[in-house]
């Protein structure tokens, strides 16, 4: 493949009359979490991906080599791409500049019916309409290489005719748009580090493209990156392993990146995979579908999942590594270590859901299951000594694998004669309504004494921990089952772990970790939510985990006494008060008595908790390699810029 991908050229002209219109506009400001996700703050920054797309979709086309995008004084923000320049001959079909369709019409586009683009990103034309209609106001400019055009849109209404402002031999289109606050209530304000991470990303998927980022609200402290990867998907893989590499140590076990590419005979569609081992436990494999983080897979990781299991399987039993009697290894097995990119470009790209978040393409399977069967196979034969740290490496998290299941078993059985144990330390509760009830997870022996005679025993349950707390970001699943310190954990909350876990069977609706509010008391609440995070996703996910809050202070004032949550609300307390007053500082929940506990800190009436919420997989998974893993620099670094963070874990 050339820098700029040559799949998509398309030998007919990019014309107004190729701008298809399929529906009307009306409905985007009614319903626009239908086209944008939300209005909180991702939808906010989806506005620019959809511009950036339809950038991105002139670059597919061949056509493209520079995107700028910069973020204006006043949450302002401007696309621009040196392409061709969106066509502004007149529409036939609706009798206007085929501009202002695409930025008036739902459903105008280049992208459908074999004309503008073979390939695309985009909301199917959604894109750029959409934007119009949630932005308080839009301009675009087109350059055609000898005229300018501009027009002008508020909330959508074509404000003035295309009229011609300039003459140049550039080409490209400029759009600037301030979204409405109208219809984003939450924030306007855009976060430069969540366009970074997109923006990058689309660089590296397009191998050769540049993109600039300048953040330019602060007149006295303009930021600015530009991104182009010439090794495109490959400098993807590096770009991820260095960066896990900043939070622990994790080392190839071969030098280059494996790479393969095909492209199908009509030129529609097109696979890169890119890869490489590690020493790592964990493994990152991202896969794309033009351009478009399928988050949630489908049928190119499917194919990639099916033939890499087979390919490796075969060589192993080509050189008599799995004997005649030994069972197949799985794709777990080949998964861990594994750094990986899969990018898939299509004509017609089907998703699944509105985020697109799954591909459900049959023939991208197919394409993809016969690329790695046939290269992977190649690149194994001409690499045996590769070939051979590979299977080596998915042969100890077989023996890692097997090791944990029966471990699991062993927990299971002796569940089934314990009569579904449950953990001797455990002070459960009354009701057997898993929709009321609760579990505070506690540090120490004392604060779970105090913490069981202050519950309100029919819908709190009381665990107390002790020692030290195993730090699952270094040890693989068999070191979990078993372990004295969370095998209670797992047992109370009775959903099972990893490939077991089952959410319908979770004991309490709110599972609260409850620590002293110091350094110790922090590490062992990252200790737990790593755990949660890396074994019992889902609880996180669906809002069931939360960190108790409880006071720092105790200010007494006669028979009368106020608690304080940190020291900024201590002295405003203090401030308030005349007179004298007695300031007692905890220094652990152990002094608390029963009944202090359950006022400040257990009433659901009155307590404050912090519901742990998974915003970023990808960022929380960050977060918890650097806060869990052997490095100390980055998590001192961490620690100290986030440090209301670190104490709330707010993910």
């Amino acid at each position: 493949m050339d820098n700029i991908n040559e799949l998509a050229k398309v030998e007919n002209e990019y014309g107004a009359d190729e701008i298809q219109v399929l529906e009307g506009l009306e409905a985007v400001r009614k319903r626009p979490g239908m086209y944008i996700g939300s209005t909180g703050e991702q939808g906010l920054h989806h506005l620019v991906y959809e511009i950036v797309d339809n950038a991105i979709d002139e670059a597919l086309a061949g056509y493209c080599t520079k995107i700028e995008v910069s973020i204006l004084p006043g949450d302002i923000i401007k696309v621009k791409d040196n392409g061709r320049g969106i066509p502004v001959g007149i529409n036939k079909k609706m009798g206007l500049p085929a501009v202002t369709v695409v930025f008036t019409v739902l459903h105008a586009g280049g992208k459908f019916g074999g004309g503008g683009y073979k390939v695309s990103g985009g909301l199917h034309g959604v894109g750029a309409s959409v934007v119009n209609a949630l932005s308080e106001y839009l301009e675009v400019k087109v350059c055609d290489g000898k005229d300018i055009y501009f027009q002008r849109y508020e909330r959508g209404k074509i404000m003035n005719d295309l009229e011609v402002i300039g003459h140049g031999t550039e080409k490209g289109t400029e759009v600037t748009f301030k979204p409405d606050p109208v219809m984003f209530t939450d924030t306007t304000v855009y976060k430069y580090e969540i366009l970074e991470k997109r923006l990058r990303e689309q660089a590296f998927l397009n191998a050769g493209v540049r993109i600039e980022l300048r953040d330019e609200r602060d007149p006295e402290n303009i930021i600015s990156n530009e991104y182009c990867y010439e090794g495109g998907v490959k400098s993807f893989v590096n770009f991820i392993r260095e960066k896990k590499s900043k939070t622990k140590e994790i080392n190839p076990l071969h030098d280059e990146v494996i790479y393969f590419e095909a492209e199908n005979e009509d030129q529609t569609m097109s696979v890169e995979i890119a890869m490489q081992y590690t020493d790592a436990i964990t493994s990152d494999v991202r896969s794309f579908a033009n351009n478009i983080h399928t988050i949630d897979g489908g049928t190119h990781e499917e194919g990639f999942r099916r033939s890499l299991t087979k390919v490796m399987n075969d060589y192993g039993r080509r050189f008599n590594k799995l004997k005649e009697k030994d069972s197949d290894l799985k794709y777990s097995d080949y998964e861990e270590g594994l750094f990986a990119i899969i990018s898939v470009k299509l004509t017609e790209a089907e998703f699944e859901g509105q985020t697109k978040a799954k591909l459900g393409n049959t023939e991208v399977r197919s394409m993809v299951y016969k690329l790695i069967k046939d290269k992977l196979s190649q690149y194994l034969e001409e690499n045996p000594a590769i070939g051979k740290i590979i299977f080596d490496k998915a042969m100890m998290s077989f023996t890692a694998r097997i090791a944990a299941q029966r471990a699991r078993e062993n927990v299971r059985r002796k569940s089934a004669l314990d009569g579904a144990r449950l953990p001797g330390k455990l002070a459960d509760c009354q009701s057997k309504d898993s929709s009321e009830t609760e579990i505070y997870i506690v540090e120490g022996d004392s604060a779970g004494g105090s913490a069981k005679e202050g519950r309100d025993r029919k819908i709190q349950a009381i665990l107390p921990l002790w020692g030290k707390m195993l730090n699952v970001e270094k040890v693989r699943e068999d070191k979990v089952y078993g372990n004295d310190k969370l095998t209670p954990v797992i047992l109370a909350l009775g959903t099972g772990i990893k490939d077991d876990f089952d959410i319908s069977k979770l004991r309490y609706d709110k599972v609260i970790i409850m620590a002293d509010a110091d350094v110790d008391g922090s590490h062992i609440r990252t200790l737990l939510l790593t755990f949660f995070f890396r074994f019992m996703r889902p609880l996180i996910e669906e809002g069931h985990v939360y960190i108790a809050q409880p006071p720092l202070y105790r200010i007494t004032k006669g028979k009368k006494h106020k608690y304080a949550f940190s020291d900024q609300e201590r002295d405003a307390m203090l401030a308030e008060i005349e007179g004298k007053t007695e300031i007692q500082r905890y220094k652990g929940l152990g002094e608390m008595d029963p009944e202090q506990l359950w006022e400040t800190t257990m009433n659901p009436k009155t307590r404050t908790m912090l519901r742990v919420e998974l915003h970023d997989a990808e960022q929380a998974d960050e977060t918890f390699s650097m806060l869990m893993g052997e490095k100390v620099e980055p998590r001192r670094d961490f620690i100290e810029q986030n440090a209301r963070f670190v104490e709330n874990l707010d993910i």
